[in-house]
Protein backbone atom coordinates (compact mmCIF):
# COMPACT_ATOMS: atom_id res chain seq x y z
CA UNK A 1 0.00 0.00 0.00
CA UNK A 2 1.33 3.36 -0.68
CA UNK A 3 2.91 5.77 2.14
CA UNK A 4 2.07 8.12 4.18
CA UNK A 5 3.26 10.79 1.41
CA UNK A 6 2.35 10.41 -1.88
CA UNK A 7 4.99 12.63 -3.16
CA UNK A 8 8.99 12.19 -3.36
CA UNK A 9 10.04 15.19 -1.61
CA UNK A 10 8.97 17.33 1.21
CA UNK A 11 9.99 21.17 0.76
CA UNK A 12 9.91 23.61 4.01
CA UNK A 13 10.34 27.31 3.46
CA UNK A 14 10.16 30.14 5.87
CA UNK A 15 12.04 33.04 7.19
CA UNK A 16 11.22 35.21 9.69
CA UNK A 17 9.54 39.54 9.73
CA UNK A 18 11.96 42.34 10.42
CA UNK A 19 10.81 43.53 13.41
CA UNK A 20 12.34 46.08 15.75
CA UNK A 21 14.49 44.28 18.51
CA UNK A 22 13.51 41.07 16.19
CA UNK A 23 15.87 38.80 13.31
CA UNK A 24 18.22 41.00 11.31
CA UNK A 25 18.00 41.66 7.81
CA UNK A 26 19.93 38.93 5.88
CA UNK A 27 19.98 36.39 8.36
CA UNK A 28 21.86 33.30 7.23
CA UNK A 29 19.69 30.66 5.88
CA UNK A 30 19.86 27.41 6.91
CA UNK A 31 19.38 24.30 4.61
CA UNK A 32 18.95 20.49 5.68
CA UNK A 33 17.99 17.39 3.64
CA UNK A 34 17.51 13.96 4.74
CA UNK A 35 14.15 11.95 5.21
CA UNK A 36 10.77 12.84 7.14
CA UNK A 37 7.16 10.85 6.48
CA UNK A 38 8.85 8.35 4.64
CA UNK A 39 10.33 10.87 1.08
CA UNK A 40 13.23 12.75 0.38
CA UNK A 41 12.76 16.46 2.57
CA UNK A 42 14.17 19.61 2.36
CA UNK A 43 14.22 22.43 5.25
CA UNK A 44 15.67 26.03 4.39
CA UNK A 45 15.23 28.48 7.03
CA UNK A 46 16.83 32.04 7.46
CA UNK A 47 16.78 33.28 10.65
CA UNK A 48 19.93 33.54 13.89
CA UNK A 49 18.77 30.41 15.64
CA UNK A 50 18.05 28.07 12.46
CA UNK A 51 19.88 25.27 13.63
CA UNK A 52 17.61 24.71 17.00
CA UNK A 53 14.63 25.34 14.83
CA UNK A 54 15.59 23.04 11.86
CA UNK A 55 15.82 20.55 14.68
CA UNK A 56 12.68 21.36 16.42
CA UNK A 57 10.84 20.36 12.54
CA UNK A 58 12.81 17.49 12.61
CA UNK A 59 11.65 16.13 16.03
CA UNK A 60 8.10 17.53 15.52
CA UNK A 61 7.51 15.33 12.14
CA UNK A 62 8.93 12.50 13.38
CA UNK A 63 6.61 12.71 16.31
CA UNK A 64 3.44 12.75 14.38
CA UNK A 65 4.71 9.88 12.13
CA UNK A 66 4.53 7.99 15.55
CA UNK A 67 0.97 9.36 15.29
CA UNK A 68 -0.60 8.46 11.99
CA UNK A 69 1.91 6.08 10.17
CA UNK A 70 0.65 3.12 8.63
CA UNK A 71 4.87 1.81 8.80
CA UNK A 72 5.83 1.95 12.17
CA UNK A 73 4.17 -0.56 14.13
CA UNK A 74 3.91 1.24 17.46
CA UNK A 75 2.53 4.23 15.86
CA UNK A 76 -1.12 5.20 17.46
CA UNK A 77 -2.57 4.47 13.94
CA UNK A 78 -1.56 0.93 14.12
CA UNK A 79 -2.36 0.06 17.13
CA UNK A 80 -5.71 1.68 16.87
CA UNK A 81 -6.20 -0.46 13.98
CA UNK A 82 -4.51 -3.97 15.63
CA UNK A 83 -6.70 -3.91 18.74
CA UNK A 84 -9.50 -1.77 17.80
CA UNK A 85 -9.60 0.52 20.37
CA UNK A 86 -6.85 3.78 21.91
CA UNK A 87 -7.24 4.73 24.91
CA UNK A 88 -5.93 8.34 25.90
CA UNK A 89 -5.52 9.09 22.22
CA UNK A 90 -3.07 11.58 20.89
CA UNK A 91 -4.78 15.35 20.84
CA UNK A 92 -3.23 15.07 17.20
CA UNK A 93 -5.13 11.86 16.25
CA UNK A 94 -8.53 13.18 17.50
CA UNK A 95 -8.26 16.48 15.72
CA UNK A 96 -7.71 15.19 12.92
CA UNK A 97 -10.62 12.22 12.91
CA UNK A 98 -13.01 15.49 13.74
CA UNK A 99 -11.70 17.13 10.57
CA UNK A 100 -12.09 13.77 8.89
CA UNK A 101 -15.59 13.53 9.91
CA UNK A 102 -16.90 17.41 8.25
CA UNK A 103 -14.95 16.10 5.08
CA UNK A 104 -16.75 12.86 5.55
CA UNK A 105 -20.38 14.91 6.20
CA UNK A 106 -19.41 17.40 3.40
CA UNK A 107 -18.84 14.77 0.75
CA UNK A 108 -22.17 12.44 1.53
CA UNK A 109 -19.39 9.96 2.80
CA UNK A 110 -17.61 9.70 0.03
CA UNK A 111 -14.29 10.85 1.63
CA UNK A 112 -14.36 7.90 4.71
CA UNK A 113 -10.89 6.73 6.70
CA UNK A 114 -12.67 3.50 7.38
CA UNK A 115 -11.85 1.94 4.04
CA UNK A 116 -8.48 0.54 4.99
CA UNK A 117 -10.35 -3.15 4.76
CA UNK A 118 -10.65 -2.22 1.17
CA UNK A 119 -7.29 -0.70 0.52
CA UNK A 120 -5.51 -4.13 2.00
CA UNK A 121 -8.32 -6.59 0.09
CA UNK A 122 -6.83 -4.54 -3.45
CA UNK A 123 -3.02 -4.36 -2.39
CA UNK A 124 -3.01 -8.02 -1.48
CA UNK A 125 -5.11 -9.04 -4.41
CA UNK A 126 -2.61 -7.09 -6.94
CA UNK A 127 0.23 -8.00 -5.10
CA UNK A 128 -0.65 -12.09 -6.17
CA UNK A 129 -1.21 -10.93 -9.34
CA UNK A 130 -4.97 -10.48 -9.89
CA UNK A 131 -8.22 -8.58 -9.11
CA UNK A 132 -9.97 -8.77 -5.92
CA UNK A 133 -12.82 -11.17 -6.37
CA UNK A 134 -16.35 -10.52 -5.27
CA UNK A 135 -16.18 -12.64 -1.85
CA UNK A 136 -12.97 -9.98 -0.87
CA UNK A 137 -14.69 -7.05 -1.86
CA UNK A 138 -17.95 -7.80 0.03
CA UNK A 139 -15.87 -9.17 3.05
CA UNK A 140 -13.84 -5.49 3.06
CA UNK A 141 -17.12 -3.69 2.49
CA UNK A 142 -19.34 -4.87 5.90
CA UNK A 143 -15.91 -3.14 7.83
CA UNK A 144 -16.36 -0.10 6.20
CA UNK A 145 -18.23 2.72 7.38
CA UNK A 146 -17.05 6.20 9.35
CA UNK A 147 -20.77 5.49 12.00
CA UNK A 148 -18.72 2.80 13.18
CA UNK A 149 -16.21 4.80 14.22
CA UNK A 150 -16.54 6.68 18.65
CA UNK A 151 -13.88 9.77 18.92
CA UNK A 152 -14.03 10.65 22.10
CA UNK A 153 -10.42 13.07 23.84
CA UNK A 154 -10.40 9.90 26.19
CA UNK A 155 -11.40 7.05 23.64
CA UNK A 156 -11.46 6.30 19.90
CA UNK A 157 -12.94 2.58 19.14
CA UNK A 158 -14.67 0.62 16.30
CA UNK A 159 -17.67 -1.23 16.53
CA UNK A 160 -16.74 -4.44 14.66
CA UNK A 161 -13.70 -6.17 14.81
CA UNK A 162 -11.70 -5.81 11.89
CA UNK A 163 -12.33 -2.66 11.31
CA UNK A 164 -9.49 0.04 10.36
CA UNK A 165 -8.48 3.40 9.49
CA UNK A 166 -6.32 5.02 7.12
CA UNK A 167 -5.60 8.68 7.08
CA UNK A 168 -3.25 8.95 3.76
CA UNK A 169 -6.00 11.46 1.97
CA UNK A 170 -5.92 13.60 5.37
CA UNK A 171 -2.93 13.44 7.41
CA UNK A 172 -0.03 15.17 5.11
CA UNK A 173 -1.99 17.57 4.76
CA UNK A 174 -2.76 18.26 8.58
CA UNK A 175 1.16 17.55 9.28
CA UNK A 176 1.53 20.77 6.92
CA UNK A 177 -0.59 22.45 9.23
CA UNK A 178 1.05 21.50 12.24
CA UNK A 179 4.72 22.61 11.25
CA UNK A 180 3.61 25.42 10.11
CA UNK A 181 2.19 26.78 13.18
CA UNK A 182 5.27 25.29 14.89
CA UNK A 183 7.39 27.89 12.73
CA UNK A 184 4.88 30.60 13.63
CA UNK A 185 5.71 30.05 17.46
CA UNK A 186 9.00 30.56 16.75
CA UNK A 187 8.77 33.64 15.11
CA UNK A 188 8.60 32.90 11.44
CA UNK A 189 5.95 34.68 9.15
CA UNK A 190 6.91 34.06 5.78
CA UNK A 191 6.44 29.95 5.56
CA UNK A 192 5.41 27.90 2.42
CA UNK A 193 5.32 23.95 3.02
CA UNK A 194 5.13 21.36 0.95
CA UNK A 195 4.00 17.38 2.75
CA UNK A 196 2.66 16.53 -0.86
CA UNK A 197 -0.15 19.41 0.29
CA UNK A 198 1.08 23.14 0.47
CA UNK A 199 0.44 25.16 3.48
CA UNK A 200 1.90 29.21 3.14
CA UNK A 201 1.40 31.88 5.94
CA UNK A 202 2.18 34.90 4.93
CA UNK A 203 3.72 35.70 1.80
CA UNK A 204 7.27 36.12 -0.21
CA UNK A 205 10.51 38.00 1.12
CA UNK A 206 9.51 40.12 -1.84
CA UNK A 207 5.95 40.97 -0.72
CA UNK A 208 4.10 38.69 -3.41
CA UNK A 209 2.38 35.14 -2.77
CA UNK A 210 3.85 32.15 -2.85
CA UNK A 211 3.72 30.61 -6.49
CA UNK A 212 2.42 26.96 -6.53
CA UNK A 213 2.16 24.93 -9.61
CA UNK A 214 -0.44 22.60 -10.03
CA UNK A 215 0.71 19.34 -11.70
CA UNK A 216 3.25 22.01 -13.66
CA UNK A 217 0.79 23.66 -15.34
CA UNK A 218 -0.66 25.82 -13.81
CA UNK A 219 0.60 28.56 -10.61
CA UNK A 220 -1.71 29.69 -8.21
CA UNK A 221 -0.44 31.99 -5.22
CA UNK A 222 -0.94 31.27 -1.80
CA UNK A 223 -1.28 33.59 1.14
CA UNK A 224 -1.90 32.39 4.48
CA UNK A 225 -3.74 29.46 2.66
CA UNK A 226 -3.51 25.74 1.58
CA UNK A 227 -3.83 24.24 -1.53
CA UNK A 228 -4.01 19.94 -1.66
CA UNK A 229 -4.13 17.83 -5.13
CA UNK A 230 -5.64 14.53 -5.45
CA UNK A 231 -5.19 12.24 -8.58
CA UNK A 232 -7.15 9.11 -8.77
CA UNK A 233 -4.42 7.65 -10.35
CA UNK A 234 -1.72 9.36 -8.28
CA UNK A 235 -0.92 5.90 -6.80
CA UNK A 236 -2.28 2.43 -8.45
CA UNK A 237 -2.51 -1.03 -7.19
CA UNK A 238 -1.51 -2.73 -10.81
CA UNK A 239 1.76 -2.72 -12.41
CA UNK A 240 -0.04 -1.50 -15.85
CA UNK A 241 -1.43 1.87 -13.18
CA UNK A 242 -5.03 1.63 -14.36
CA UNK A 243 -6.25 0.68 -10.97
CA UNK A 244 -6.32 3.38 -8.72
CA UNK A 245 -5.96 4.34 -4.88
CA UNK A 246 -8.98 6.67 -4.25
CA UNK A 247 -11.66 3.93 -3.03
CA UNK A 248 -15.41 4.41 -3.24
CA UNK A 249 -16.65 3.73 0.47
CA UNK A 250 -20.02 3.60 -1.43
CA UNK A 251 -19.45 0.89 -3.81
CA UNK A 252 -15.71 -0.40 -3.23
CA UNK A 253 -14.30 0.52 -6.58
CA UNK A 254 -11.74 3.10 -7.54
CA UNK A 255 -12.62 6.39 -8.54
CA UNK A 256 -15.15 6.15 -11.63
CA UNK A 257 -13.29 8.73 -13.16
CA UNK A 258 -9.85 7.63 -13.38
CA UNK A 259 -7.36 10.21 -15.29
CA UNK A 260 -9.01 12.61 -13.22
CA UNK A 261 -7.53 15.21 -11.22
CA UNK A 262 -8.62 17.34 -8.37
CA UNK A 263 -7.56 20.59 -6.23
CA UNK A 264 -8.62 22.68 -4.28
CA UNK A 265 -7.53 25.68 -1.51
CA UNK A 266 -8.55 25.86 2.23
CA UNK A 267 -8.00 27.70 5.35
CA UNK A 268 -5.97 24.84 6.49
CA UNK A 269 -4.18 21.73 4.43
CA UNK A 270 -5.68 19.26 6.78
CA UNK A 271 -9.09 20.35 5.04
CA UNK A 272 -7.96 21.28 1.57
CA UNK A 273 -6.33 17.13 1.66
CA UNK A 274 -9.23 15.47 2.60
CA UNK A 275 -11.52 17.32 0.28
CA UNK A 276 -9.04 17.04 -3.18
CA UNK A 277 -9.61 12.90 -1.62
CA UNK A 278 -12.89 13.00 -1.56
CA UNK A 279 -13.96 15.22 -4.42
CA UNK A 280 -12.17 12.52 -7.26
CA UNK A 281 -15.32 10.09 -6.17
CA UNK A 282 -17.82 12.79 -7.50
CA UNK A 283 -18.81 14.54 -10.40
CA UNK A 284 -18.13 17.64 -11.39
CA UNK A 285 -21.32 19.35 -10.16
CA UNK A 286 -21.28 17.67 -6.93
CA UNK A 287 -18.32 18.68 -6.46
CA UNK A 288 -18.72 22.17 -6.80
CA UNK A 289 -21.63 21.79 -4.64
CA UNK A 290 -20.03 20.37 -1.60
CA UNK A 291 -17.17 22.88 -1.29
CA UNK A 292 -19.74 26.01 -2.52
CA UNK A 293 -21.75 24.67 0.76
CA UNK A 294 -18.00 24.75 3.02
CA UNK A 295 -16.68 28.52 4.01
CA UNK A 296 -13.52 29.94 1.71
CA UNK A 297 -13.22 26.82 0.16
CA UNK A 298 -12.79 26.85 -3.12
CA UNK A 299 -12.08 24.45 -6.31
CA UNK A 300 -9.45 25.61 -8.36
Amino acid sequence: MPTLSRRRFIAISASAAVLAGGPALGAPARHWTGVALGAHASITLSHPDAARIVAGVQKEIDRLEDIFSLYRTGSALMRLNRDGALDAPPFELVECLGVAGVVHAATGGAFDPTVQPLWDAYATAHAAGHAPTAEMLAEARRLVGWSGVEVMPSRIGFARPGMALTLNGIAQGYVADRVAKLLQMQGLDRILIDTGEFRALGGMQDGGAWPVSIENTRAVGLRDRALATSAALGTSFDQQGTVGHILDPRTGLPARVSGRTVSVTAPTAALADGLSTGLCLLDEAEATKVVGQLRDCRLV
